[in-house]
């Protein structure tokens, strides 16, 4: 009883670190290990979190679109592994479908969530602190209980039970998702583009799609040119050294960034 217990907190704080980022909770190598730890078989668990978290190193969240769920997909699958006896291949396999099922569920939180802050607005107006922090930690909590309220539904039913659930989905809702999830990747990339659109970024922008292409480069490469980049930009750009002292040292009042770099 007392395993079940840690197992719902350790799902009850993935669920809310999947919006907080804070801790990480949320990410398969923490949160089946943490699973394997309070069930007693922590191999099986970092196992388990060590491959999800190579297969969950491309999800994240970019602008509006919304990634699969390594919450959920890490909790449910380390719950079937550690305490319903599945291999850690079977583990592995359910954690995909259950990603994209955790996918629509925080988008319906989240949905949820947006009355909850016009609620927050309404209280700030009022001057009530105490209504603000209310409504945000609501909106937390419900974060955390889209994952506790599945992780107990799983511990309550046969494993065979959830594959047969997720298996009877009708591929025109899957389908759909698929399309609608493409949409919203799109969507995130614009809302993007367009915070980033100026004349001075225009420019780079373009020239990482080109380097991109170049099949010889890896993102460290990558981050490296960039970071080059911006550096020699901010030392050459009259934008952030019109107000330099001719002598070297703080530039008095310029670009903040500015100051930092002739400090070193």
């Amino acid at each position: 009883m007392l395993a079940v217990i840690l197992a719902l907190i350790v799902a009850f704080f993935a669920g809310m670190e999947g919006i907080l980022d804070q801790f990480q909770f949320h990410q398969p190598i923490i949160a089946c290990s943490l699973i394997g730890l309070v069930t007693g078989h922590p191999v099986e668990g970092l196992m388990l979190g060590g491959q999800l978290q190579i297969i969950a190193l491309g999800w994240m969240n970019i602008g509006a679109a919304v990634a699969p769920d390594a919450a959920l997909a890490s909790v449910a699958s380390a719950i079937l592994v550690c305490m319903k006896g599945s291999s850690v291949s079977t583990g592995i396999a359910i954690a995909i479908p259950l990603a994209v099922a955790g996918q629509v569920l925080t988008i319906f939180v989240r949905s949820l969530t947006v009355g909850l802050a016009h609620g927050a607005d309404s209280q700030a107006k009022k001057g009530s602190f105490r209504g603000v922090e209310t409504m945000h930690l609501t909106a937390l909590m419900l974060q955390g209980l889209r994952i506790l309220i599945p992780a107990a539904l799983i511990m309550a039913v046969p494993s065979s039970a959830v594959m047969t659930a997720l298996h009877a989905i009708p591929p025109v809702i899957t389908n759909g998702l698929q399309v609608a999830g493409g949409f919203i990747v799109a969507v995130g990339y614009a809302m993007v583009i367009n915070m980033m659109a100026t004349p001075q970024v225009w420019p780079f922008f373009f020239l990482g799609f080109a380097l991109a292409a170049v099949s010889e480069l890896n993102l460290i490469a990558m981050g490296i040119i960039g970071l080059v980049i911006a550096l020699v930009y901010l030392q050459l750009s009259p934008q952030f050294n019109k107000n330099s002292n001719n002598g070297g040292g703080s530039s008095n009042g310029g670009d903040p960034i500015d100051d930092i770099l002739n400090d070193y």
